[in-house]
């Protein structure tokens, strides 16, 4: 078994944690248990020395950095922008900054739990849908990069309308997931969602996807395949070999340690290589200088002045594209969006839970979580991101790795993404990145997105005709439906244009689609609790018995709601902690037994 040694924190004991007993630590009766803290490093309430904390909260972003990098590059070909790297780096450097406001919302005010926040991948699919209606498609001079002028006034209004539309859309959007989770409707919702509704819905997420990534991919496909097979050369076959490295500690001092570089940074090291191939082969003149030719994109210096033109400092700030508008077709694709979000979240946030030693989140932590998710998207809105923002589940997995669980690393690591937003040579650089090392990236990280979707069905019984019906025709007509509209938009005619507009959005946007159907399939179809995986499914929810530390972990900080601010009108309030609160943190608001009868509890939640 692996057994991960890393220089960013002194190891407690031997230096030496094992997987092995870790995980044998956390299994009792068959059931999943929450690891103790003698298998942490830190703690989630342990402070690291200032040093540690920097360190792997520069770790935590590195990490975050291909999803946080992915979102407006994705973007920039519908808001007409692929040939204007300078705007793609204020996007890129606004979405570290937003990110970091509202990591930092997260850890103080919201769930708790050191979870990352940054933008969410289930908002791409109804914003791409919504920019490809006609009213909103880019006119043929933004394709030609001879014919773009990005400082003239007219391009400069083409993509900030098209922004300015995804703005709106996202903050409205946001006021409804907001509602959900201070109201604690969110509980109520999660009893009628389960793995075959959530299997089809977060799969259709990347799938349709793939002719975005494969012409990105396509500029060069010698340059996308490199940057491929060094991701999964580093993420698959090296993960468990362990680099010597220098390290400094407070008994040994200086001294080497062993640390698993490709397990931790396959993506960021991919990226970097193929970045220095296409440098190497661009000095070289290795690749065509036409602008005509094939590959040509792949070159280094088609974006070169991007770095000379950004300025060292730019501060972000609300509405600097202008005054969001709102559409109904945006609101009504985005809020599909949301819902994908919020139930992803909620799985993180138990996944978190288990990984740092702490309780399962009480409900009122789960509602504040999902309150402050929308009102991060709130702000996402505000600041123009063109996108949202969600817990980032590559950052959970981190803290398995690590073994470090202390919230304040990362609220470092909202301070260095706030730190990194403000520094305009950073997104700068990272919008100069070839297009076929970054559609190479796509395939990779598209594909897993799928695989995750699918990792759902885990929990429901695949022997059954009933559930592979749902899955499968969820899956097909999430992709056959939104690709007979994009073909025929003229067949759906209401006589009402906006009505029209929300339609086109809702049947073009896959994961609503498949979502949908799967919903309405698993709990229309007869089947047992058991067959539907709705048993196996609430089991990975455990019930919070150590109260006193769940109130430690999950309670509002300076003593609110416990020491201050304790009125009795605030005990009822779904997102407010206090010591008098029973909690059982299950998704289901109703805990079943395996004959599918609901028993009565005297710590069943009470809303």
């Amino acid at each position: 078994m692996l057994k991960p040694v890393f220089f960013f924190f002194p190891q407690k004991g031997d230096g030496v944690l094992s997987s092995h007993e870790f995980d044998q630590g956390r299994k009792k009766d068959g059931l999943l248990k929450s690891p103790s803290s003698s298998h942490l490093a830190y703690g989630i309430l342990d402070i690291p020395p200032w040093y540690l904390c920097i360190f792997l909260g520069i770790q935590h972003f590195l990490t975050a950095l291909g999803g946080l990098v992915a979102v407006p590059l994705i973007l920039a070909k519908d808001l007409c922008l692929q040939h204007d790297p300078l705007t793609q780096s204020y996007l890129i450097s606004t979405i570290f900054f937003v990110s970091g406001i509202c990591t930092l919302l997260q850890v103080f005010l919201g769930i708790r739990l050191p979870i990352l926040q940054g933008g969410t991948f289930a908002f791409l699919a109804p914003s791409l849908a919504m920019l490809s209606l006609p009213t909103w498609k880019c006119p043929t001079w933004t394709l030609n990069a001879s014919q773009v002028n990005t400082s003239s006034p007219e391009f400069t209004e083409e993509w900030q309308k098209r922004i300015r539309e995804l703005q709106g859309a996202v903050m409205v959007a946001s006021c409804v997931q907001m509602l959900v989770g201070f109201s604690g409707l969110i509980g109520f919702l999660m009893r009628f969602i389960g793995p075959l509704t959530i299997a089809p819905t977060i799969s259709l997420v990347a799938l349709p996807l793939f002719d975005s990534a494969g012409e990105d991919a396509g500029i060069h496909w010698g340059i996308a395949a490199t940057t491929i097979f060094l991701i999964v050369l580093f993420s698959q076959y090296l993960k468990n070999i362990a680099v010597p490295m220098p390290v400094y500690g407070r008994e040994k001092k200086c001294h080497t340690s062993k640390f698993y570089l490709f397990q931790v940074f396959p993506v960021l090291l991919g990226l970097c290589i193929s970045w220095l191939l296409c440098f190497v082969l661009t000095i070289t003149d290795a690749l065509p200088s036409a602008p005509t030719a094939y590959g040509y994109l792949a070159r280094t210096d088609t974006k070169g002045n991007v770095l000379s033109q950004a300025p060292w400092f730019r501060f972000p700030y609300p509405g600097q594209w202008g005054l969001p508008t709102v559409s109904l077709a945006g609101v009504f694709g985005i809020i599909a969006g949301v819902i994908s979000s919020m139930v992803e979240s909620i799985g993180d946030y138990y996944a978190c839970a288990r990984l740092v030693g702490a309780p399962p989140p009480p409900k009122h932590a789960i509602n504040r979580g999902i309150g402050i998710e929308g009102l991060g998207c709130l702000l996402a809105g505000a600041w123009g991101t063109g996108n949202g923002t969600t817990s980032y589940s590559e950052n959970v997995g981190v803290l398995g790795i690590t073994r470090v669980g202390s919230r304040m690393v990362i609220v470092t690591a909202g301070c260095v993404l706030l730190l990194m937003g403000i520094f305009g040579k950073i997104g700068a650089a990272f919008a100069t990145i070839p297009t076929p090392v970054i559609g190479g990236m796509f395939l990779v990280m598209f594909g897993v997105i799928t695989a995750v979707g699918i990792s759902n069905l885990q929990y429901v019984d695949l022997n059954s005709s009933r559930n592979l019906f749902i899955f499968g025709f969820s899956i097909f007509c999430g992709l056959a439906i939104p690709n007979w509209v994009n073909k025929n938009p003229e067949r759906l005619h209401t006589g009402i244009l906006q009505l029209d507009q929300v339609i086109q959005v809702l049947l073009t946007t896959s994961m609503f689609v498949g979502g949908l159907l799967g919903f309405l399939l698993d709990n229309t179809i007869p089947g047992s609790l058991e067959e539907r995986g709705l048993l196996a499914w609430n089991q990975v929810q455990e019930e919070s018995e150590d109260t006193t530390k769940a109130l430690e972990v999950y309670s509002l900080p300076w003593g609110i709601g416990t020491r201050f601010c304790t009125s009795s009108c605030a005990q009822y309030l779904p997102f407010w902690p206090g010591e008098g609160k029973v909690e059982v943190s299950q998704l289901s608001l109703c805990p079943w037994d395996s004959s599918g009868e609901r028993p009565w509890s005297p710590t069943d939640t009470r809303m």
